[in-house]
């Protein structure tokens, strides 16, 4: 069942036409392209998340990076940011490989599965909060189908606040007492609800600047597995 649904729910990402500004946008730069990247072909389209459908950690991001996953056509996939995923999931043992750059370069992921609250590329990395609410229902059903998430790792305040705000929409009731966006920040959300991990997101806005270093992000991936391990199926 989990299977078919993901499935299925890749199918109706991938033909999403909800967002017209953000759907003629993806279009623009998939004809434009970059110029280090003129003999790719960009996916160009909404993309879907992708990884193990048994995951214990279930990450979500922004969106799209515009020359990065909706090029590849893999979420966190070809940029600075799926590097600095793609190396953390391998240390600590979510991934078969530290690096990610097409979607048939071979990465596997073990017991983790990657998503976004958008799944279109936004310009400016700036999705308006209609374009995310017409986004959100894709994550929820996400969160239905992956029925052995335990721990959840937000990237970044939109993530944080999409994935809460989802929560609320399925009918769930988090407790989010003492919890507040810092990187780091971790809660229980409640019985038979997830715990959840805050991170910033790994933009090189964040790790040009200092303001995420490597081992601040690691440590993230590291308290992640810890939970993940001491959980029982």
């Amino acid at each position: 069942m989990c299977l078919s649904g993901l499935s299925a729910l890749r199918s109706e990402v991938t033909s999403c036409e909800r967002c017209p500004r953000l759907r003629a946008y993806c279009r623009e730069v998939s004809a434009k392209k970059r110029r280090a990247f003129l003999d790719w072909e960009y996916w160009g389209r909404p993309l879907p998340g992708f990884g193990d459908p048994l995951a214990r950690l279930l990450l979500v991001g922004l969106a799209p990076a515009a020359h990065g996953g909706l090029r590849t056509g893999r979420m966190f996939c070809g940029d600075s940011s799926g590097s600095w995923l793609a190396r953390a999931l391998f240390e600590t043992g979510f991934a078969n490989q530290p690096t990610s750059s097409s979607r048939d370069d071979g990465l596997r992921l073990r017991g983790a599965y990657v998503t976004a609250v958008v799944r279109c590329a936004p310009p400016g990395n700036r999705p308006s909060r209609e374009e995310v609410g017409n986004c959100l229902p894709f994550l929820g059903r996400e969160l239905t189908l992956l029925r052995s998430v335990s721990v959840v790792v937000v990237l970044g305040r939109v993530a944080y606040e999409g994935f809460i705000k989802e929560l609320v929409l399925l009918g769930k009731r988090p407790d989010l007492s003492g919890l507040r966006f810092s990187h780091g920040a971790s809660r229980k959300l409640g019985p038979g609800l997830p715990t959840l991990l805050v991170s910033y997101h790994p933009s090189r806005q964040n790790t040009q600047t200092g303001r995420l270093g490597w081992e601040e992000w690691l440590a993230v991936f590291k308290e992640a597995r810890r939970l993940v391990d001491g959980v029982p199926l």
